[in-house]
């Protein structure tokens, strides 16, 4: 090794202890402004309409919020790194038709249980992978790609898709939307574990704190002669087979297989990611802020449906916070940078 890649190796070291010490020193403040959104939209909510603080009614946010979450949370991998994955529907489509037919179901004498459920999010995975190898080995913009398996997913699942709609007769996918404990899904718990889990490795694996060092700098750790390839295969893996994850739940709460299953629910979830914090040039966010973003967007639509907003309204009211939040947000960033990508 040369002085010169040694000193460049160093100083990536430094800088990457920096950026994580900054980052520690800023994850209070980055958790209370979602937080604080949060609460205030309860509490408004509830002094106009009188009826949002009802048991049944945070229920239904809660399990409303619980895959968008999940969705949130998988995108935030690939979002921190600056880059971004479109794919999210497409994929959610293909893995609810592969569940779908391969466990129990109403149109074919298939009944692979477990093994269709691992098949649908191995599908999931390799969707992920096939956008990581486009992006990071043969260095294709991660718009372009994802917004191509984007579209494949979508056509896959129009393919698969039978002469009538397959309806899910397995006890394993249905009980992970009928089961309950302390009278909420199964979904909501693994919604929460997904969450927790994906916020650890953020945070205290080596892989999270590359996540955070390609988004903060890519430039210099390639400079460095840092391999930072695998790292982003592995982002974009995670969130492929997350959304893989999202297209089984959501599968087992409609109790049948869609190939539209996943539709209008890719831009929520970029929305959520910004929301909470997690920023589209790459570097900060994470999942529990991601997610913490999708809970306030379910907060928001469900307390304007119960004043009686229209949903041309909540559209336009949803969208005005969005920019708001993301304005305030950004504000002290573009100050001090004086760039706007």
């Amino acid at each position: 090794m040369d002085a010169t890649t040694s000193m460049n190796s160093k100083t990536v070291a430094r800088s990457l202890t920096l950026f994580g010490e900054i980052r520690s020193k800023s994850s209070w403040t980055q958790f209370a402004g979602p937080v604080v959104a949060l609460i205030v939209l309860s509490v408004g909510f509830q002094l106009v309409s009188g009826s949002f603080f009802t048991i049944d009614n945070l229920k239904s946010v809660i399990e409303a919020a619980a895959v968008p979450a999940i969705l949130a949370a998988a995108i935030s991998f690939v979002v921190i790194m600056g880059s971004i994955d479109l794919s999210l529907e497409g994929t959610m489509a293909t893995t609810s038709m592969i569940v779908a037919l391969l466990v129990a179901n109403g149109v074919n004498g298939n009944d692979y249980g477990m093994v269709g459920l691992l098949a649908a999010l191995a599908v999931g995975l390799a969707f992920g992978l096939f956008n990581a190898v486009l992006n990071a080995v043969l260095q294709m913009p991660s718009l372009i790609v994802t917004l191509g398996t984007w579209f494949v997913g979508l056509g896959i699942a129009a393919v698969l898709f039978p002469a009538r709609v397959p309806q899910i007769n397995d006890p394993l996918i249905l009980n992970l939307a009928r089961l309950r404990l302390f009278d909420l899904s199964l979904v909501v718990y693994i919604a929460l574990a997904v969450i927790v889990v994906s916020q650890l490795v953020l945070n205290f694996t080596r892989l999270g704190r590359m996540i955070y060092a390609i988004g903060g700098d890519e430039g210099l750790l390639v400079a460095s002669g840092l391999r930072i390839r695998w790292v982003k295969i592995a982002a974009f893996s995670i969130c492929g087979l997350l959304a893989g994850m999202c297209g089984i739940l959501l599968s087992a709460q409609l109790s049948t297989g869609n190939a539209n299953i996943g539709s209008g629910l890719l831009f929520p979830a970029i929305s959520a990611a910004v929301l909470g914090g997690t920023v589209l040039t790459g570097g900060r966010g994470g999942a529990v802020q991601s997610a913490l973003g999708a809970l306030i967007l379910e907060v928001l639509n469900n307390g304007l449906i119960q004043i009686g907003a229209g949903p041309y309204t909540r559209h336009i009211i949803s969208g005005a916070v969005i920019v708001i939040a993301v304005a305030a947000g950004g504000w002290h960033r573009r100050r001090k940078l004086r760039v706007v990508k």
